[in-house]
């Protein structure tokens, strides 16, 4: 080595382990937050959900695990009751790929024109149709990473498909759920995988299967996004969230 060389030259790191040291002392690289409940608060709220609605529903019209996924992958920003309204006439005439493939892409755009992004939805459900026929005998898969490969097919939507048509304990996280894992603290996370992840990991085992029901259905009815209802909510006495007006007047 020279000895006219800069001494910073030799002490200085490559560009991007610098980078990498920087994302770890901001933060970038921490775990995700814990849960605020215990075990023994955990089965109690869920224990609640259970007692209160003991069976739990899913909002979309569907006639067999098909038409189901027809559903959910049209129900991508648009509210349930906009896509049952479209797609109750739809499935008495296409409850199968290989009716709907015989309506052809134009029919279906016609049919649910009123759902948003609906030109790009009938390809996709065109298209997740012929796949079926092709590599799967027209049925619909019994497997998370199958049903990804379809067109329009997300995790969120192959959970909703699995849990709902197969009876698989899965946990389908849509922006209700999303909001309510942080906003409460059953799970926190920033990102769906990462609330979904942290669910399994905390709801008790007897309730997997219904548990992301009951969460949807109390961040759309009860925890709404603008102002929570906490003077209707069952669990408002085991509630930790900052947001918790019924806590808020006990303290």
């Amino acid at each position: 080595m020279s000895e006219n060389q800069p001494k910073s030259a030799t002490k200085r790191k490559p560009a991007a382990a610098r980078r990498a040291k920087t994302a770890k002392v901001s933060g970038a690289t921490r775990r995700p937050a814990r849960p605020r409940y215990t075990k023994a608060e955990f089965h109690a709220i869920f224990a609640r959900f259970h007692a209160a609605n003991p069976e739990p529903k899913g909002e979309l019209h569907y006639v067999n695990p098909y038409t189901l996924l027809v559903a959910v992958a049209l129900s991508a920003q648009a509210t349930d009751v906009g896509v049952n309204k479209a797609t109750r006439p739809l499935f008495e005439i296409a409850d199968t790929p290989e009716k709907m493939v015989a309506l052809g892409e134009d029919r279906l755009r016609d049919a649910i024109k009123t759902i948003g992004l609906y030109r790009n939805k009938a390809k996709n459900v065109i298209a997740l149709s012929e796949i079926l026929i092709n590599r799967f005998g027209g049925e619909v898969p019994q497997d998370r990473e199958a049903l990804e490969t379809l067109p329009g097919v997300g995790r969120k939507t192959a959970n909703v498909v699995l849990n709902i048509a197969f009876g698989m304990p899965t946990i389908a996280v849509d922006t209700h759920l999303f909001r309510l894992g942080n906003r409460i603290g059953v799970a926190p996370g920033k990102t769906p995988l990462e609330v979904e992840k942290a669910l399994e990991k905390v709801v008790p085992p007897e309730f997997l299967l219904h548990a992301h029901h009951w969460l949807i259905l109390h961040g759309r009815y009860i925890c709404k996004a603008r102002r929570p209802e906490c003077e209707k909510c069952l669990i408002a006495d085991l509630c930790k969230s900052p947001e918790n007006s019924r806590r808020a007047d006990k303290a």
